[in-house]
């Protein structure tokens, strides 16, 4: 099938893949250690999703001519190159899963469904100074929940909070690029650049520490 392939420089790429069922010759390129936890997935719909997202993942290496090294999840939840050279992140939302890949510096990607109910829910992931910025409108207010994504997958730990400690500088709904950093953790002093793709009815965003 149609893959959307960004090669960003010589060093990164993403990849979004639509997500459907897969044959098992198609996962093939897995490594022993994947192919038990593929195994061990019990849910049919968190199976198609774990192995598209590798896919993905898989289809952006090839663009950077790397072969594919297998991932495994860290202690805080993070994915992780399996022979230690690189760095990667996944997402998955309602049909679609997308993967991103870094040579040297960590990265971090989401996707997002716009959402009406968003509105309703953005006291919990939101600074005060960031309401009062953000329109009314869903499509900002996802634009913000995934700006913050992309920065959490990207820092890497557990324990960071939206709301508290992941500040985003004003932007408009048709940015593409957001600006935000990190307070009050050990990355206090890092700031991030989140790129920002509207796919349809989806919010895309990426950082690249």
């Amino acid at each position: 099938m149609q893959t959307k392939i960004e090669k960003i420089d010589s060093s990164s790429a993403l990849a979004i893949k639509i997500i459907e069922s897969q044959e098992e010759e198609a996962l093939d390129f897995l490594s022993f250690r994947e192919k038990l936890s593929y195994a061990n997935i019990s849910h049919p719909e968190k199976r198609k999703e774990w192995a598209t997202a590798r896919m993905a993942m898989r289809d952006a290496l090839e663009v950077l001519h790397v072969p594919y090294p297998g991932f495994f999840k860290d202690e805080h939840g993070k994915s992780q190159v399996m022979n230690g050279t690189g760095f990667v992140s996944l997402s998955h939302t309602e049909g679609l899963a997308g993967a991103i890949f870094h040579r040297e510096t960590p990265v971090g990607i989401d996707m997002d469904f716009i959402r009406e109910k968003i509105l309703k829910i953005g006291f919990r992931f939101l600074d005060q100074t960031e309401i009062d910025f953000l329109e009314k409108d869903p499509l900002h207010y996802t634009m913000a929940w995934s700006a913050k994504e992309s920065i959490f997958k990207c820092q890497g730990k557990r324990g960071v909070s939206f709301r508290d400690n992941i500040l985003l500088e004003p932007f408009s709904p048709s940015a593409s690029i957001i600006r935000g950093k990190v307070r009050g953790t050990d990355f206090a002093d890092h700031h991030y650049q989140v790129q920002v793709r509207v796919i349809s009815n989806v919010v895309l965003t990426y950082t690249i520490w």
